[in-house]
C-alpha cells in the first residue's frame, strides 16, 4: 500500500512538473512574439520616416538621384522581407543607404542647418536607439526561451507540446568612424 502511494506522488511529481514547464514555456514563447512585435512597431516608424528623409534630402541635392533610389529600394525590400533572417538581412540593407544618404548630406552645409532636417535627423536617430533596445529585449527572450526547450528534462515537454526554437535577430551594428560615399 505505502509503495502504490509513493508511485502515485512520483507520478503526481512528474505531472505537476510537465505542467508547470510548459506553462513556462508558453510564456516565453508569448513574450517572444510580443517582443518581436515591438521592433516591428519600431521599423514602421523607421519606414516613415525615411520617405521624409529623404523628400529633405532630395530638395538639396538632386543630382544623387542613385543614393535616393538605394534607399527607397532597401526601404521597399525590409517593409516585404518576412522571417527574421530575411529582416534582419533587408535592415542592413536599409542603415546602409541611410548612413550614404546622411553623408550625401554632410556635403550640403545648408542642408545640414536646414531645422526640417536635423528634426528628422533626431527622430531617425531616436528610433535607431528604439530598435536597438527592442532587439536586445527580443534576443534576451529568445535566448531564455531556446535555452529551456533544449535544456533537460524541459525538452521532452518542449518536444511534446510543439515548442521550436527561434532565430535571433541580428543586424550589423552601426559603422564607427567616417561613412565613404563614392560620387
Amino acid at each position: 500500500m505505502l509503495a502504490l502511494w509513493i508511485v502515485l506522488g512520483l507520478i503526481g511529481l512528474v505531472l505537476l512538473y510537465g505542467v508547470l514547464t510548459y506553462n513556462r514555456l508558453v510564456r516565453l514563447r508569448v513574450r517572444t512574439e510580443n517582443a518581436w512585435s515591438q521592433i516591428d512597431v519600431q521599423l514602421r516608424r523607421r519606414y516613415d520616416l525615411i520617405p521624409n528623409l529623404v523628400e529633405t534630402v532630395k530638395g538639396y541635392a538632386a543630382h544623387e538621384r542613385e543614393v535616393f533610389e538605394e534607399v527607397a529600394q532597401a526601404r521597399a525590400n525590409a517593409e516585404a522581407a518576412s522571417g527574421v533572417r530575411d529582416q534582419a538581412q533587408a535592415e542592413n540593407q536599409l542603415t546602409a543607404g541611410i548612413r550614404r544618404l546622411i553623408a550625401v548630406a554632410e556635403n550640403y552645409p545648408q542642408l545640414k542647418a536646414n531645422e526640417n532636417f536635423l528634426a528628422l535627423q533626431e527622430e531617425l536617430t531616436g528610433t535607431e536607439s528604439r530598435i536597438a533596445f527592442a532587439r536586445q529585449f527580443y534576443n534576451d527572450q529568445v535566448q531564455s526561451l531556446n535555452t529551456l526547450i533544449q535544456s533537460f528534462p524541459s525538452r521532452i515537454v518542449a518536444s511534446t507540446g510543439g515548442f521550436q526554437t527561434r532565430e535571433f535577430f541580428e543586424i550589423e551594428e552601426p559603422a564607427r568612424g567616417p561613412v565613404s560615399v563614392r560620387f
